[in-house]
């Protein structure tokens, strides 16, 4: 109990951090201000209006009773915007005279959702008005789905996939593609790309950190590397967080619910010089696990997160903004087990089943009730990263257009142990990839206008990686002999202990690897209206990259012996591989877009394009030749080539609504995929090329306002993915052993044609949908609304491994969350739900390493429910 205590208290550190930024959402700054009040036609206040004072980036947010007050740090005169999203926007000019503006009015504006404002094009522009597929879901809508981080916004876009077993070995695709699907190998780059304020992000476990403070996420679909920096080949995410504000505020968010979880969020922003505002974020997530080890009496799968970012945002004039961002990002969890989903019959001799494996070792089969979720595991589970880093952002207003510089520097730091037979055996009872990561980014771009039928943007991009593996460890224990056992007979009875007592117990290897990476690039893009709204947009990028890698691996432990028939022995587990490795590749790419708007309320557009994602290399172990050699014709995976085809249509059907369907065809020649090989010694699995793959599809999204009252939106993504061509992919877990007749003798084979197969993570049928009724209302004093929401998702059953498999396939299911509540300008209040139906499910499901007929599941969330609490000042 004692221990069950301190435990508690060590995770409430992370809560208590919050406390000082709590006290500071009371302190305010004495300014003088331009004040006023907002309202329709009809007289009646409006909240939630922006209001900015022109050409900088210091703006009001008019308070439930249409008031606003807001610095003036230019002299006069001046102009305020004046805009909110169902109104059409108005400009006031001011003079030293009316420094005090009594009253504005605002027009109502049909086209209620169509002034959602974007930056996939790297300059500010309306959504529907531009010629990309595009899901931009604003940061409070991310907050009250419940969407704190990536993995939760799947459930918000269709066409996004992300897979996670902890935060390394995760996977994020768009439309299926960007990322080898299972356990992650460091030596390839991400095909979606994944930014923050403009700064890309290389390690894929940054999509596991909370969001803090944001105001916008762009999902920008398909091959887009004539406008972002780093290769793009699948899409990206654009996040944009708020910025400091001159006008002081602070902000906090306290939520509660079962299994103990507990976030709490708060910031506080505001000048510190005369030029100078600043803003300081805090975040801090915990939750109980939900999955129970009887061994240990032990809960895992939890959550203990912390999070912190700071900027200080400098504006000399209206044409200069200089922006410092810090964050960082620490995660103690208790751990993400998988738990085991089932028992397969493989194709290999009744000897090595695994029920006669366990048979002899003189266990019990595992328990087979994932959703009990339990685990019987004898290695403790952790995985916990520190991720964060520092960013230098310059925009300079040149002539019609922005010149941008973004410095960066991030960081990663990996610390797991898995237990990777997933049972309370001792065989393979230790799995830690430890890992430093050091990226250093500069891109330089701009962006603007040139004439008034020219816009476009150009740039550079330099990115350098450092990416070590230190003493990652793969341990062995006393009943792996049986499982690498072929026979009780010859050399391999000298397996059992009872023949050679302690040949394997304790055996490993510690791995010391280093990914030194550098990509560079040159990319521009042109829109020019041609003719009457006819656009072409024509796009180019140059990309070189260069990856050098040193990699040594050593084994440890088992018996010391000199034997050599005993050491034949243990080389069939695990081997010493050393080897260095340094390839390079270049790639000239673009796109080509036509785009027609002959109305206001259409926008159709075509386009072509061609990818690449650069060359590859193996650093998760090699498969061995015959002559136990590390194999190293496989050790450089070659560039995926990628040629996409889209057309679109975005549209404003009726007043308040908007429809947009997207059709896109997308092939990739040499598709860089994960291979879960049987050898032990490459139970990460190793990169390998299918010669050509294809995944079309449709995808619709709908959205519908009227007026405050009542919004609906829905999407539907189909998604067909398949190989063309994979003439030699591995074996699937049920047909491992698997033998053939070849030049009259049966041979046992490792590797199928799988041409035809269905790509994995990929569901045919994806669907999300939602819908918010609310009326206004007051609430101890606090004039706002009530509301109730309820969203609902459903994905189509997919495949869970990199060749089609009858066993790893994870079944479709839905999800229904909701929230129900009141929320003001200041103060917000309501109660939650997700997976409110208590649907069981799995998110992914993997072969054992050794393929010996087990496999394992991570496990969705259960029912979870709570409350939230939000308030200003």
């Amino acid at each position: 109990m004692k221990r069950k205590i301190q435990t508690r208290k060590s995770q409430n550190k992370a809560l208590y951090l919050l406390i000082p930024i709590l006290i500071l959402a009371k302190f305010s700054f004495a300014q003088k201000t331009i004040s006023g009040i907002v309202k329709d036609k009809a007289g009646e206040p409006i909240p939630a209006v922006t209001v900015i004072i022109k050409g900088t980036s210091t703006h009001a947010i008019s308070d439930a009773n249409g008031k606003f007050s807001i610095v003036a740090k230019k002299d006069f005169p001046l102009a305020l915007q004046v805009s909110l999203v169902g109104f059409k926007s108005k400009d006031i000019n001011l003079t030293a005279g009316s420094a005090t503006v009594t009253e504005i009015t605002l027009e109502a504006d049909d086209q209620l959702l169509s002034e959602v404002s974007v930056t996939a094009r790297r300059r500010s522009e309306i959504a529907q008005e531009v010629p990309i597929p595009i899901t931009v879901i604003g940061g409070q809508v991310a907050e009250n789905a419940g969407a704190f981080n990536v993995n939760r916004l799947k459930e918000l876009v269709p066409s996004v996939q992300l897979y996670a077993s902890n935060a390394r070995n995760t996977t994020l695709n768009i439309r299926g593609l960007g990322s080898t699907f299972g356990l992650t190998n460091d030596g390839i780059d991400p095909g979606v790309g994944f930014y923050v304020d403009g700064v890309y992000h290389a390690r894929p476990a940054a999509t596991s950190t909370d969001f803090i403070d944001v105001e916008q996420i762009e999902v920008v679909r398909g091959p887009q590397g004539t406008l972002f920096g780093k290769n793009t080949t699948a899409g990206a995410f654009n996040i944009t967080t708020r910025k400091p504000s001159f006008i002081p505020s602070s902000k906090a968010e306290l939520s509660f619910g079962n299994y103990n979880f507990m976030q709490a969020k708060a910031t506080v922003t505001g000048p510190i010089a005369k030029d100078l505002a600043a803003k300081l974020s805090v975040s801090g997530t915990q939750r109980d696990g939900t999955i129970w080890n009887p061994i240990e009496e032990r809960k895992y799968s939890g959550q203990n997160n912390v999070g912190l970012k700071g900027q200080v945002l400098y504006l000399p004039s209206d044409k200069l903004e200089v922006l410092l961002s810090g964050d960082v990002s620490i995660q103690h969890p208790a751990g993400y087990p998988l738990v085991v989903a089932g028992i397969t019959t493989t194709e290999r001799s009744a000897y090595r089943q695994y029920a006669k494996i366990v048979s002899d070792l003189g266990y019990e089969l595992p328990k087979i009730n994932p959703f009990s979720r339990e685990i019987y595991t004898n290695t403790p589970w952790r995985q916990n990263q520190s991720i964060g880093g520092i960013s230098l952002n310059i925009d300079r207003k040149i002539g019609n257009g922005t010149l941008t510089s973004t410095t960066a520097w991030r960081f990663w730091n990996w610390d797991p142990t898995n237990d990777r037979d997933f049972t309370e055996f001792s065989a393979l009872t230790k799995s830690q990839g430890n890992s430093r990561h050091d990226q250093y980014s500069q891109e330089i771009r701009y962006a603007g206008n040139i004439t008034d039928k020219l816009s476009g943007v150009v740039g550079v991009f330099a990115l350098g990686q450092n990416l070590q593996g230190l003493s990652q460890t793969e341990e062995v224990g006393s009943d792996q002999w049986r499982f690498v056992q072929t026979s009780n007979t010859g050399t391999q009875a000298l397996y059992n202990p009872a023949n050679t007592p302690g040949l394997l117990d304790g055996f490993g290897i510690k791995t010391n690897s280093t990914i030194k990476s550098l990509s560079a690039a040159i990319f521009a893009q042109a829109d020019w209206e041609f003719a009457n709204h006819l656009h072409i947009l024509p796009g180019i990028r140059f990309t070189y990259d260069k990856k050098d890698v040193d990699y040594d691996r050593k084994t440890y432990g088992g018996l010391q012996t000199t034997d050599p028939t005993l050491l034949d022995l243990k080389k069939a587990v695990y081997t010493n591989q050393a080897f260095n490795i340094s390839t390079d590749n270049n790639n000239l790419s673009g796109n080509l877009t036509l785009a027609y708007k002959p109305l206001d309320k259409f926008n159709v557009f075509a386009t072509y394009s061609t990818a690449y994602k650069p060359v590859g290399v193996n650093v998760g172990g090699l498969p061995t030749t015959s002559a136990g050699e590390p194999d190293l014709s496989v050790a450089v995976v070659k560039p995926e080539y990628v040629q996409h085809y889209e057309l679109g249509i975005k549209s404003k059907p009726i007043a308040g609504a908007l429809l947009n369907i997207t059709a896109f065809n997308t092939d990739i020649k040499d598709y860089q995929t994960n291979v879960q090989s049987p050898q032990l010694g490459v139970n990460r699995g190793y990169l390998a090329n299918a010669e050509k793959v294809r995944v079309k599809g449709l995808e619709i999204d709908g959205s519908y306002q009227l007026q405050k009252f009542l919004t609906l939106n829905a999407a539907l993504a189909y998604l067909d993915g398949k190989y063309v061509k994979f003439t030699n992919a591995p074996l699937p877990l049920e047909e491992t052993g698997h033998t053939e007749i070849i030049n009259g003798v049966s041979t046992q084979v490792a590797f199928k044609d799988a041409s035809g197969g269905r790509l994995p993570g990929i569901s045919k049928w994806n669907v999300s949908g939602g819908t918010e009724l609310s009326t206004s209302g007051n609430l101890i004093s606090k004039e706002g609304r009530f509301f109730v929401a309820v969203d609902a998702t459903y994905r189509s059953e997919y495949s869970s491994n990199p060749t089609p498999s009858k066993v790893l396939v994870v079944d479709g299911y839905s999800l229904l969350n909701g929230r129900l509540g009141f929320r003001s300008e200041k103060f917000s209040i309501f109660v939650w739900g997700r997976n409110i139906t208590g649907t069981n499910y799995f998110e992914q499901l993997q072969a054992a390493a050794g393929n010996s007929g087990l496999y394992a599941g991570v496990l969705g969330d259960p029912r979870t429910y709570g409350a939230t609490l939000r308030f200003g000042f």
